[in-house]
């Protein structure tokens, strides 16, 4: 690897950082958050949902902007945009003032993921791109790491404001050194799909509100209309997606088979996979007790075992191939999710840190590999809206998980008291505890379900291009 490599993937590298520290140092802040701004945990719950909807929603057009005009320009924007996000995060005096400023962070944190996977393909060649994919995902995992230990530190003997304020002088370093080392390759001309993303702007917005109208209301007429209002904007959006020119998932994409079953495992992995972590941390916290940081000080195995194994991995998809690799990473995952399906009112919990440790493993195997096989079989000139789509589906993924989960814990106990769990301000006793257990039993057999769509599509891809870059 050159010099120039090395530096690139440092660069983007410190970028995934970031958004994954954000991603857990904020949930581990909640509580505190939410009572100095003198919130409704229901209010609260949106500077986690902003952030997750306007990445799932911005990120394919942010990508074909770096088509358009320039990667390295769209990337380091996003470095600035995000880090400008956080300043005004640890400034905000209001609960709508900081939910406003994560959406900045959001825009930020979309420019850099739309275009961090065109970059990669840019300055790599084909056949060392899973060992670059895999350091990358080196820094989400470290990031989410950093999160979950400085979280608790920061929250408690500085301050929330602080969890932002650590992001400035990395954003700062790493917007200098993107300018000066990332450069620009062929650029093409396209338009944007602003209806598209608008159509599903509202899908999402809706499906989102309606669970969290779900955790506050239950089952009533309101939360039925926000749902329904949703999907119908999903069709309207699916609809227009076949019609228009230049629309934000481009179906043409899906006529390859490597593409279309790689970005389709993507979407089922984070569907299935990001539940889990969020079901397995109101176990701990509602049902065990423990804190958000010792609650999440249990997962940090999977992290650790993901920052080793992620580079191993992506060097190996690019000598074997990507497609035994990512299968077998989601049958992994799959493995530590029959562990956790095992976890009772009592059990011990060593259980936990072996499941994190192996589902450690699994995303190790999987992201590199499948991000590999994505951009080996993009055509050049459209790594950026190839990457964009790849992020949007996992983006909406995720989202959608998050939605499971928070609509689970709702459905299996007190509605008034669901969110509390969460976020570890209620613990649960007696038969409440059971009727948790048993909600979480079903929605971990739903994502066994979701995961196994997700390691079928890695399968039947096929092995894909793997053949090298003629200079």
């Amino acid at each position: 690897m050159e010099k120039n490599q090395r530096i690139v993937l440092f660069i983007l590298a410190l970028g995934t950082l970031m958004g994954a520290l954000d991603s857990t140092i904020v949930i581990l802040a909640f509580p505190t958050i939410s009572e100095q701004l003198h919130s409704d945990l229901i209010t609260t719950l949106w500077i986690i949902l902003i952030y997750l909807l306007i990445v799932a929603i911005t990120t394919t057009q942010l990508g074909r902007l770096g088509d358009i005009y320039g990667r390295s320009r769209m990337f380091n924007s996003g470095f600035a945009i995000f880090t400008i996000g956080s300043l005004f995060c640890g400034f905000s005096h209001s609960i709508w003032v900081l939910i406003l400023s994560r959406g900045i962070q959001a825009f930020g944190g979309s420019l850099m993921q739309a275009n961090s996977g065109a970059i990669i393909a840019d300055t790599f060649a084909i056949e060392s791109r899973g060992t670059a994919y895999g350091y990358n995902s080196l820094g989400w995992t470290s990031g989410a790491m950093l999160g979950i230990v400085l979280g608790g530190i920061i929250t408690t003997f500085v301050g929330w404001e602080y969890i932002f304020f650590i992001n400035i002088p990395i954003g700062i370093v790493a917007t200098i050194l993107g300018i000066l080392y990332i450069r620009d390759v062929k650029l093409i001309d396209s338009n944007l799909d602003i209806i598209g993303m608008m159509l599903l702007a509202a899908g999402l917005v809706f499906i989102s509100y309606g669970a969290v109208d779900f955790v506050s209301v239950g089952t009533a007429m309101s939360s039925t209309l926000f749902f329904g209002t949703g999907i119908v904007f999903i069709v309207i959006f699916g609809y227009y997606e076949l019609r228009t020119p230049t629309p934000v998932i481009d179906p043409g994409i899906f006529r390859d088979r490597v593409l279309r079953y790689s970005i389709l495992a993507a979407f089922f992995q984070a569907l299935g996979y990001i539940s889990v972590v969020f079901l397995i941390i109101m176990y701990l916290q509602g049902i065990r007790g423990l804190s958000p940081l010792d609650a999440s000080l249990l997962l940090i195995p999977g992290y650790v075992v993901g920052s080793f194994f992620s580079p191993v991995m992506g060097h190996l998809s690019d000598r074997y191939g990507s497609r035994l690799i990512a299968m077998t990473g989601t049958l992994v995952i799959m493995l530590a999710t029959l562990l956790y399906l095992m976890l009772q009112i009592d059990t011990p919990l060593w259980v936990i840190l072996i499941a994190s440790g192996i589902s450690g493993l699994g995303t190790a195997m999987f992201f590199p590999a499948n991000n590999s096989a994505v951009m080996a079989n993009a055509r050049p000139g459209s790594y950026g809206s190839i990457s964009g789509v790849l992020r949007t589906v996992q983006n909406v993924g995720i989202l959608m998980s998050f939605v499971v989960a928070i609509s689970v814990a709702a459905a299996s106990i007190p509605r008034e008291v669901a969110f509390e769990v969460f976020i570890g301000t209620t613990n649960l006793v007696g038969g409440v505890s059971e009727a948790f257990i048993t909600g979480i039993h079903s929605a971990l057999m739903v994502s066994l379900m979701i995961l196994a769509i997700a390691a079928t599509m890695s399968w039947i891809r096929g092995k894909g291009v793997r053949s090298p870059v003629k200079k």
